[in-house]
């Protein structure tokens, strides 16, 4: 069962803040409150007060009583037929400034959608006695997402669910990457977003966590090789130096027999995304201020079992600025345009 505190103070406090709330009173589902808790959002990094870089939702995952952001529509009907995305924040990150980057949650009522948000636990001090820093560990973060994923199920019913995506930021898509064909995953999964978190089929996977290593550190594993089966969208900013992975070929497209990769029209924002880059003295690779902006969206068209294969390119932005509102309708468009069905059966 999913459980929601009351949060009433920092829900005040992000509000009055300016960092909106797309919450409204409606009856309860799933034998909790329906209503979307208020969102990281702030344009200017700056201006971002401490409490909403650190609400991390109110949702309950019982095993390990952590709490995730859970958003639903609110005139959900019980046996509704839905689409589920565990959304992932990259290193350093939290669920709320996720849910800012890639809105989801703007578009659960039009997707008929359930959006699942955790935050990862902070890593410990490291062997150097430096910081630790929020990252997704397998240790402590995959039984929690697991966890997540069984209440869902619990409360909407597998029988309703036609999609399940994966989609993370940075270390979270390399996250998403890595659990996406455990033995967990594998027969759930439907699809997965990587949102500058490198590219599936493609022999570079670019180091993205964000996170400088300390002197001495062990270099990551190399991706272990993918035999399940999921659609796969890749999204990435123009000024990122992994852009370049996102080329007409993909062994991923090769897989389920697509044909060529096709340019669809631009998608042009004249609204900006909710959040910008925490740190933008790291250059326009990593990220500047929210703003407006065009994406090229390329299709390998015609791919075997209704799998979807397509790379997004947000030209002149980094690593971190969010989504806008065209460019993530165009990502959740081609997702519910997949093949879904292992959780159904369908």
């Amino acid at each position: 069962m999913i459980r929601f505190g009351t949060g009433i103070v920092a829900a005040a406090a992000l509000m009055a803040a300016g960092c909106v709330s797309t919450a409204t009173q409606a009856k309860e589902y799933a034998r909790s409150p329906c209503a979307a808790p208020p969102r990281y959002e702030c344009p200017e990094a700056k201006d971002c007060p401490a409490y909403a870089r650190t609400f991390i939702g109110e949702a309950t995952e019982f095993n390990s009583q952590r709490t995730f952001f859970l958003d639903y529509p609110c005139d959900l009907k019980p046996g509704e037929k839905v689409n589920f995305v565990l959304n992932l924040h990259g290193a350093g990150s939290i669920g709320n400034w996720q849910r800012g980057y890639f809105p989801a949650a703007d578009y659960t009522s039009k997707y008929r959608m359930v959006v699942a948000t955790p935050t990862a636990l902070t890593v410990p001090l490291n062997a150097q006695g430096q910081p630790g820093n929020r990252v997704w560990t397998a240790d402590a973060d995959d039984k929690y997402l697991a966890g997540i994923v069984d209440t869902v199920i619990a409360d909407f019913g597998k029988e309703n669910i036609q999609r399940f995506w994966l989609v993370g930021h940075s270390q979270g898509g390399l996250t998403s990457r890595r659990i996406v064909c455990s033995d967990y995953f594998k027969e759930k999964v439907d699809g997965f977003v990587s949102l500058s978190g490198g590219r599936v089929g493609t022999p570079v996977v670019q180091r993205v966590t964000g996170v400088t290593p300390p002197p001495g550190a062990t270099p990551p594993a190399p991706p272990v090789p993918l035999t399940c089966d999921f659609s796969f969208i890749f999204d990435i900013g123009e000024l990122e130096a992994s852009s370049t992975t996102a080329t007409d070929k993909s062994e991923w497209a090769e897989k389920y027999g697509c044909g060529p990769r096709v340019r669809k029209p631009d998608v042009v924002d004249e609204k900006a995304g909710y959040v910008t880059a925490t740190d933008q003295s790291r250059g326009p690779s990593w990220g500047t201020t929210a703003r407006p902006g065009t994406a090229q969206v390329y299709v390998f068209e015609g791919c075997r079992d209704g799998r979807v294969v397509a790379d997004v390119i947000r030209m002149n932005k980094g690593h971190t600025e969010g989504l806008e509102p065209k460019v993530t309708q165009a990502i959740l468009d081609m997702m519910m345009s997949s093949k879904g069905g292992k959780l159904n059966g369908g």
